[in-house]
């Protein structure tokens, strides 16, 4: 399951873990079990072996395995780290030394970037600009027939997700706004869901800032403009060009099953604007474009979020008038939120430093080089792709960090472009939200539509999935000639 954010409700106190889990007993104690062994094993690794050595994967497979499972993310990178630690006989300063380097790492920055996305995203819920956005599209699209309106749900959507980096955050506070629009003319629970769903996926995969894509950029080494071309914009594409019919075709199919909501269920339209929000929505808007343009433009790299993010957020709440206690409040709230996920961060960036020193793929590459530095790169894309798909669930951001150390230079030895690493760990990273399985961000959407029909969303998410798996194949099969 995907945690780029937790839904937004009023009236229940958000975990300050957004990697918090709920086990079965069993499933626990496995877990627990699983986590004792590699401890074992690890003890075991120290004695046995010393410099390079292929005992380094073992923290790297002890992650994985227990994600996998279910275990909480962080606790599950604690006990990757302890494993590493013990392998590589650290001692107690040394560790300290690695646990202060791994602050100032870019992976770390990267965290630090989704905390500081998350206070921006709070500003922009206060000030009613998020609300504001919603409002405008659809003043723009919902007065030219169902089919534009049925593009101004998936544009409101596309636009507020992107702009505050996260899905189900921002679908929670466009769905009051929209489920009403869609009510009034006709649309069932699960075309409306699929609405919401294609356009929040949508602007997901266009979000300057939230942290997957950011962790994408750094790891390619490209900037905004380079991982639109190859990764973002076409997802975004394809999902609004094949988004309006297979509304329209979920429309015909659960109309004739009396899926339509009641008036209870959505109450009266709303104007969706909040007084006063027109000016600090404006000066977002364009502080945001002059962003994405200057990033695009001077190739600036993943720091640069560190600047512009506080600068959004404060100007738009100026712009609002807010004091500057209040300020300060808001966008510690909003960073609160997601403390769990910075953490994470830095201890990945621990993990790696250790990975590094037990250099376990430098053994790799003496026993298997000859044979892999002759292997087809498309052939080698498309498995990373495949293997991120089903691998280690639970934040995309974290995902695509551990694909790309574990794979990254090898992926260069074979030759594989700065493009085609985009779309693979795009992919990697994105491609379960469609499916096959159910997953954080259907179930979430579904609610925040009212609908129940789980086997409809499902449906959704694999016409999605699959034209966009033949497009990324085409596009990999030409990149890698």
């Amino acid at each position: 399951m995907r945690n780029e954010a937790l839904p937004d409700t009023p009236t229940s106190k958000k975990s300050s873990n957004a990697y918090e889990t709920a086990l079965t007993p069993g499933r626990s104690r496995l877990i627990w079990v699983i986590s004792t062994i590699g401890v074992v094993l690890a003890v075991v690794a120290a004695f046995m072996s010393d410099g390079p050595t292929l005992w380094g994967l073992l923290p790297i497979v002890l992650y994985a395995v227990l994600a996998i499972l279910g275990m909480d993310i962080v606790v599950a990178t604690v006990v990757a780290v302890v494993s590493g630690i013990i392998i590589s006989k650290m001692g107690a300063i040394e560790i300290g030394e690695m646990l202060g380097e791994s602050l100032a790492d870019q992976i770390t920055i990267i965290g630090l970037i989704i905390m500081l996305g998350a206070g921006v995203g709070e500003v922009l819920k206060v000030t009613g600009v998020a609300q504001s956005i919603v409002s405008t599209v659809m003043h723009v699209f919902g007065r030219s027939g169902k089919n534009m309106m049925v593009f101004g749900v998936m544009a409101s959507c596309l636009i507020l997700v992107a702009a505050l980096g996260t899905l189900a955050g921002a679908i929670a506070i466009a769905a009051p706004i929209l489920l009403p629009i869609t009510a009034r003319l006709g649309y069932t629970k699960s075309a409306t869901a699929s609405m919401l769903f294609i356009g929040g996926c949508a602007g997901l995969a266009l979000a300057p800032f939230a942290g997957s894509n950011v962790a994408i950029m750094e790891a390619a080494e490209v900037n905004y403009g380079q991982y639109v071309l190859y990764g973002g914009g076409p997802i975004a594409l394809l999902s609004l060009v094949v988004g309006v019919p297979v509304v329209a075709l979920m429309q015909r199919w659960t109309a004739r099953k009396n899926d339509f909501y009641s008036t209870e269920e959505v109450g009266e339209a709303k104007s969706g604007e909040t007084p006063g929000s027109r000016l600090p929505t404006f000066v977002f808007l364009a502080l945001l474009a002059v962003s994405v343009v200057f990033a695009a433009v001077t190739s600036a790299g993943t720091t640069f979020p560190l600047l512009a993010l506080p600068i959004l957020g404060v100007a738009t709440a100026i712009a609002s008038r807010m004091r500057v206690a209040d300020i300060v409040s808001t966008i510690y709230r909003g960073c609160s939120q997601v403390i769990s996920i910075f953490i994470l961060f830095w201890l990945l960036a621990a993990l790696f430093i250790i990975i590094d020193k037990l250099a376990p793929f430098d053994v790799v590459m003496d026993l298997f080089g000859a044979q892999l530095e002759s292997a087809s790169p498309f052939v080698f894309t498309i498995i990373i792709a495949l293997l991120g798909w089903v691998g280690v669930p639970g934040a995309t951001a974290a995902q695509v960090v551990l694909l790309d150390k574990v794979f990254g230079e090898l992926g260069n030895t074979l030759g594989v472009s700065a493009g085609s690493w985009v779309i693979v760990l795009l992919f990697a990273s994105k491609a379960d939200t469609y499916g096959p399985f159910p997953n954080g961000n259907m179930v979430g959407v579904m609610g925040l539509a009212r609908s129940t029909n789980l086997r409809n969303m499902l449906f959704t998410g694999w016409m999605l999935l699959v034209p966009a798996c033949i497009m990324y194949f085409l596009i990999l099969f030409v990149e890698t000639r």
